[in-house]
């Protein structure tokens, strides 16, 4: 079921992203590098939260919403949804727990509202963005976005 999902939303990517999708010639890194390099180029913080647009990575963390993410020895609990035009991301340094049940829960709310909210929210992000920051890859640089300018070290 997650593979019939996963092309019908790459189809439905493809469309909404025209012409950029077909004659983008560039190496896209993948989402998961680009969280990985975010956390790694932060110094590991307590939390962070950004989005990161669909058309500047490839989407191979599909069907994920809520998971851990190991980045050098440090857990996170990683909230992730597609909110076109963006994957917005909010990661919490936590310890190791199951998650499946609430990874499930998510993904389901999803289908069943038809992605509808998700839209809404992408869209509501694109008009708070007010702060970008480069994260280096091995593809080379991706903008990530965030609503305000988040404070070192910051726990909240």
């Amino acid at each position: 079921m997650t593979e019939i999902l996963r092309k019908i939303h790459s189809c439905i990517l493809k469309v909404a992203l025209f012409p950029s999708s077909f004659t983008t010639k560039t190496q896209r890194p993948a989402a998961s590098e680009v969280l990985t390099c975010h956390l790694t180029q932060r110094a590991l913080p307590p939390w962070t939260s950004f989005c990161v647009r669909y058309r500047d990575v490839i989407n191979d963390q599909f069907g994920l919403s809520n998971f851990n993410w190991n980045v050098k020895g440090a857990n996170y609990h990683i909230l992730r949804t597609g909110a076109f035009p963006f994957i917005k991301y909010h990661c919490t340094k936590a310890p190791v727990q199951n998650l499946e049940f609430e990874n499930k829960f998510f993904g389901a709310l999803k289908v069943i509202n038809l992605g509808i909210p998700c839209l809404a929210y992408g869209l509501g992000s694109w008009m708070v963005v007010r702060v970008t920051e480069t994260v280096q890859t091995s593809s080379g640089p991706v903008t990530v976005y965030f609503a305000y300018k988040e404070v070192e070290g910051s726990r909240f």
